[in-house]
């Protein structure tokens, strides 16, 4: 008797809502959990090629922490694709000015570079306050 392992189809996942809590974590750690949910690692039917992966809520991005003097070293680049069009941003800056883009770099930073990390970014959606518009989809609380 041959023993196959099981792959798993995308109408395998039920994707399940979480949502977490910013205030007060560090964002590498913070990330790290977010982009393993949003891969599916945490579950049995996990399949590399399939997105196995739940949505992810993070709601108060404002209050998160970098430790040491990442505030003030951390650079974030982006170019304009024209001659001299590279710019650049201090975590310290972008918090003020957007401070969800912090945990979306972080997180879009783990995920896989390819058709499927694009389609899983797109189940990660990220709050500065505490407030957000997905009450409907009923999301559990994630411990972190």
């Amino acid at each position: 008797m041959r023993k196959y392992t099981y792959s798993a189809k995308p109408s395998d996942n039920k994707g399940k809502w979480w949502i977490v809590d910013a205030e007060g974590m560090v964002l590498g750690r913070l990330a790290s959990r977010v982009a393993s949910i949003l891969r599916g690692k945490h579950n049995p039917l996990f399949t590399p090629h399939v997105d196995t992966g739940d949505f992810v809520i993070v709601i108060n991005a404002d209050k998160l922490i970098l430790t040491g003097r990442k505030w003030d070293q951390k650079t974030y680049y982006r170019h304009s694709g024209y001659v001299g069009g590279l710019k650049s941003i201090t975590a310290r800056a972008l918090r003020e000015k957007k401070p969800e883009d912090l945990v979306r770099f972080a997180v879009k930073g783990m995920l896989p570079k390819n058709r499927l990390g694009r389609k899983l970014f797109k189940k990660l959606k990220v709050y500065a306050g505490s407030s957000h518009p997905h009450k409907a989809q009923t999301p559990e609380v994630l411990k972190i």
